[in-house]
């Protein structure tokens, strides 16, 4: 019995250095594994890392293909990289080199004590920014192409996607000069743009509408209260003039409900197809869309 003791260590071993992808990876939840971890900055005394995926039998050597970084949301207070895992995976398989990244978070106290006017989200955007200069400063590493770059994310992290490429400040100046964070596209899941964003014009995107916004697409529940503040947003790229929004709703449903199956099938199925018809992608969507029927609702330009 003993002679096998070394065998049964190992196997138990064996999962935490397995490959992201590997089912032995997986958490009991059903959740998708971590990526490969990359510490992307320093701030606040605290290392910021991202996690990797990358497509199959990726060759950085070889191939340069377009990357995609997404932001999880929480706030601006919360929140981890789990949320995103699954996206990234997902894409990852399709032919994308994928990120998702975290970024500095204000406490209550550190809030408290921010000057009249200056929002918390501030450091989130300039995290964000310095994550996709990292993305693309490590371009050849990674084996993709920094002029094909996409962003986004869910609720807060829509947000910080959307200043971290909009707004020409808030940048680290411990980043990488001559990298901008000019994006090709973006997936925005319920992006939160807040009315309240108005008392620092840093943090508030309705002061970054322009006509030649990059194609986006962004899914919302019909009956997400977060919706009025895209309302607004959408209203005022419209009125410059720009067309390269595709704007999908789901019917009753609420916030965040692209975290779940079934919405988290169609959500990605759409965002799949969006890409597809961008040339960032190629073929049809290689995830099921749900047996039951769920569908999104396109909105009229």
């Amino acid at each position: 019995m003993q002679s096998f003791l070394p065998a049964i260590i190992a196997l138990l071993i064996l999962p935490a250095f397995s490959h992201a992808g590997d089912e032995a990876g997986r958490k009991e939840s059903g959740d998708t594994s971590p990526g490969e971890v990359r510490v992307y900055k320093s701030s606040a005394g605290k290392p910021r890392q991202l996690e990797l995926y990358f497509p199959p039998n990726h060759d950085p050597a070889k191939a340069k293909v377009p990357g995609l970084i997404l932001f999880h949301g929480g706030g601006w207070s919360g929140g981890s990289l789990q949320q995103f895992r699954a996206a990234s995976e997902y894409f990852a398989s399709r032919g994308l080199v994928c990120a998702t990244a975290e970024y500095r978070m204000l406490t209550k106290e550190e809030s408290a004590a921010l000057p009249a006017g200056e929002s918390r989200k501030r450091v989130c955007i300039t995290d964000a920014k310095s994550a996709i200069r990292w993305f693309k400063k490590n371009a050849g590493e990674l084996g993709i192409d920094p002029a094909r770059i996409i962003t986004g994310g869910g609720s807060a992290g829509g947000h910080i996607s959307a200043l971290a490429t909009l707004n020409p400040g808030l940048n680290d100046p411990s980043d990488p000069e001559g990298i901008d964070t000019s994006v090709v596209a973006y997936l925005w899941f319920n992006p939160a743009f807040s009315p309240d964003d108005m008392k620092d014009s840093e943090v508030d995107v309705l002061g970054f509408v322009t006509k030649d916004l990059p194609p986006a697409i962004a899914f919302f529940g019909t009956e997400d209260p977060w919706k009025k503040g895209w309302d607004t947003a959408y209203a005022e790229w419209r009125k410059a003039g720009c067309t390269s929004i595709d704007l999908q709703l789901a019917e009753g449903e609420k916030h965040s409900f692209f975290n779940r199956d079934p919405w988290q099938s169609v959500t990605l199925i759409a965002a799949d197809r969006f890409l597809v018809g961008l040339g960032l992608l190629e073929g049809e969507p290689t995830r099921k869309g749900p047996a039951t029927g769920e569908g999104l609702v396109k909105e009229a330009p």
